[in-house]
């Protein structure tokens, strides 16, 4: 799994088991950061042409075969099932019939010599949907005793059971942005809010913040870098001291997500964002509920669990896009399988 936020490649080796009900295991774990090139090109590719782009897609197919292969390796592992892959988005504008996550080339295969699923989100958009967020039907399959499951990556997602269905959408953009001042100020991230506790927010970048048109868009609704270039980063750039900019746009995050959840909720956080004691508390100043940060390992690699789980459902011809939370024609069975 490779996010928005550009931490780097999050592996892990999963054993899925299925009685009345599924379960899981991770039984080993890891986070390759991105050399700085490689964070700067997959910054940059929004802006490439398609040779260029597609030369990218070529090199990072190879740089995602080239770390499984040695994670792998370090790991000793098995008899795998299959190496199921999300990509990295460079893309993500499904109102007009596109997404791109690069590194799903059939390569993949050959190089790592393994079996491969992947390029999850296409073919939910070929059917009218967002083709995001994929992660709630694992939130359903494995997450199911908790009333929200929110994940604050490089964007806040939440996924909940409503009525007997399950919804889920993005809310808001959050380390994409914060990441972004972070580095302003020599830090790869926020450590804790500290940044932000230490600024103020500004009022009127706070209440245009506030104002923008996705928020009053019904669900199913998903986010791309895009928006975050065309919308955030302007009113964020009216604010001339850095601190500030991070203390509004944290306090930004946590309006909107507080007001997504139902007071008193049962609330597992995922995400590198649940490292963010000062957004926690924010949100908890919003509204009152019961916010379940896990250990480590599921805190960190939830997304790439689920899309373990993902593969193995379009191996077995299970569905694994919900129309309820995506928007599709219909449920489906989504991925491609390619084989060495």
């Amino acid at each position: 799994m490779s996010g928005t936020s550009l931490d780097g490649v999050d592996l892990v080796h999963v054993e899925l088991s299925k009685a009345d009900h599924w379960d899981y295991k991770i039984v080993a774990q890891e986070c390759v950061p991105y050399p700085e090139n490689w964070k700067k090109r997959l910054g940059d590719a929004l802006q490439y042409k398609p040779d260029a782009l597609s030369q990218l897609n070529i090199e990072y197919t190879a740089l995602l075969a080239h770390v499984t292969k040695k994670f792998i390796l370090d790991h000793e592992i098995q008899h795998l099932v299959a190496v199921c892959s999300h990509g990295h988005t460079i893309w993500h504008q499904p109102d007009q019939g596109l997404t791109l996550q690069i590194g799903n080339l059939p390569e993949f295969a050959q190089l790592t010599n393994q079996r491969v699923v992947c390029d999850f989100r296409v073919q939910d958009v070929e059917l009218g949907g967002q083709g995001a967020p994929l992660v709630p039907i694992g939130d359903q399959l494995l997450f199911s005793g908790y009333e929200y499951c929110l994940n604050l990556g490089g964007f806040a997602n939440v996924s909940s059971d409503q009525n007997g269905l399950r919804t889920a959408y993005d809310i808001c953009a959050v380390n994409v942005v914060l990441n972004h001042y972070a580095s302003e100020l020599g830090a790869d991230f926020d450590a804790g809010g500290a940044f932000a506790k230490a600024g103020s927010p500004q009022p009127q970048q706070l209440k245009k913040l506030d104002e923008l048109a996705f928020y009053s868009l019904q669900a199913p609704k998903s986010l791309g870098i895009e928006w975050v270039k065309e919308y955030i980063f302007p009113i964020l750039e009216e604010i001339p001291d850095t601190k500030n900019a991070l203390a509004t746009y944290t306090e930004h995050v946590a309006k909107q997500i507080a007001s997504n959840l139902a007071a008193g909720s049962k609330v597992l956080v995922t995400g590198g964002g649940a490292y963010n004691d000062f957004l926690l508390e924010r949100i908890q100043h919003y509204k009152s509920l019961q916010i379940v940060v896990p250990e480590a390992t599921l805190l960190e690699y939830k997304e790439a669990l689920i899309f373990a789980l993902l593969g193995v459902l379009r191996l077995r011809n299970e569905n694994n896009c919900l129309s309820s939370v995506t928007g599709a024609s219909r449920d489906h069975c989504s991925g491609k399988i390619y084989t060495p």
